[in-house]
């Protein structure tokens, strides 16, 4: 394993992190959850990202039996709020009793004292960004977080959080959440600019796409069974890319470019989200420990910059690049 600094912080964290959106709590059972967390802590990962809102705190949950009796200062825990967690109209977004209630509710489940790193899971419109900003820095000085960090926040929302934490003399944001893969491209024209002058560093989620990057889905094919475009909850994600024919064309012939990397399909997917120098860590979630095993080989490639060239012929319209797809809901106590 290969480690990174979070932004310009102190914080080291593993280049590739383990997470647990959609599969623990909902997607597969607690037994093989265990075992992909066991197999990321073999491969020597030691950051875990999760959030209030995977499976209603149960990912939480799950991982904090998973991790029960390792030594903590050996890990950097990562969890996230916003999402709705209950039904009440402050039982979601980042106002400052969401917050302050929120992170109580993270610690017991997770089964520890702090986060290194607690995330504003998308930007909230009906929230003044002080008060945010400021119910952040309390949990600071408590000690219940290290770092802070937003997830999916625009350029301009990632500069008036800087902003009012100059003039307040509030912790820093260090890192933003984005989606980030060959094929969704978003943050690079705007948000990676202001991150690397200000010093945040990327935490990257869906390295390979929702699956569609491991090449699993062949264009004119029946969808493979126990994946993600068959989970009745969880297909919404990549309905579009799986029904590309296109698309799926173009992904099978990266296995060639692969191949000739001494790579599979979704190590050369990871490996090419770290190739970006704001990218501090990509975060990979399994169903089966093999698939942990396979991804962490990606830790330390280097890809050259013909490779990088010939993807990016490959690939051609197919990628996704306008700065405004970065978005929040307006109204998320709708």
């Amino acid at each position: 394993m290969e480690f990174r600094h979070l932004g310009k912080s102190g914080l080291v964290v593993s280049e590739i992190a383990y997470g647990n959106w959609i599969t623990h709590g909902s997607q597969v059972e607690e037994d093989a959850a265990l075992a992909c967390v066991r197999a990321a802590l073999d491969a020597g990962i030691t950051t875990f990202d999760t959030a209030d809102g995977y499976a209603q705190g149960r990912a939480e949950e799950v991982l904090g039996r998973a991790l029960k009796g390792e030594r903590r200062d050996g890990l950097e825990i990562f969890s996230k709020l916003y999402w709705p967690v209950g039904p009440g109209k402050n039982d979601r977004g980042l106002s400052r009793k969401h917050i302050i209630r929120g992170v109580e509710d993270t610690l017991r489940r997770l089964g520890t004292d702090y986060l290194d790193l607690y995330q504003a899971h998308r930007f909230d419109h009906g929230a003044p960004l002080e008060e945010t900003l400021r119910a952040f820095e309390d949990l600071v000085r408590q000690g219940k977080v290290l770092y802070v960090g937003v997830s999916e926040w625009n350029a301009d929302q990632i500069g008036r959080a800087l902003k009012i934490a100059e003039e307040s003399g509030f912790d820093r944001i260090v890192s933003n959440q984005p989606q980030y893969n060959m094929l969704w491209r978003v943050i690079e024209s705007e948000v990676v600019p202001v991150s690397r002058r200000e010093g945040l560093g990327q935490v990257v989620w869906s390295p390979i796409a929702g699956g569609i990057l491991t090449g699993k889905y062949k264009p004119g094919e029946p969808l493979p069974e126990n994946t993600r475009a068959t989970d009745a909850h969880n297909k919404r994600f990549i309905a579009d890319r799986v029904g590309d024919r296109e698309l799926l064309e173009r992904v099978q012939k990266l296995a060639p470019l692969a191949a000739e990397a001494g790579l599979t399909l979704p190590q050369l997917a990871v490996a090419w989200v770290l190739q970006n120098d704001n990218v501090s860590t990509a975060i990979i979630g399994a169903t089966r420990p093999e698939q942990v095993r396979d991804n962490v080989q990606a830790a330390g490639v280097r890809l050259d910059a013909g490779l990088l060239a010939r993807i990016d012929e490959v690939l051609g319209d197919s990628v996704d690049r306008d700065p405004s797809l970065t978005r929040s809901p307006e109204d998320i106590r709708a």
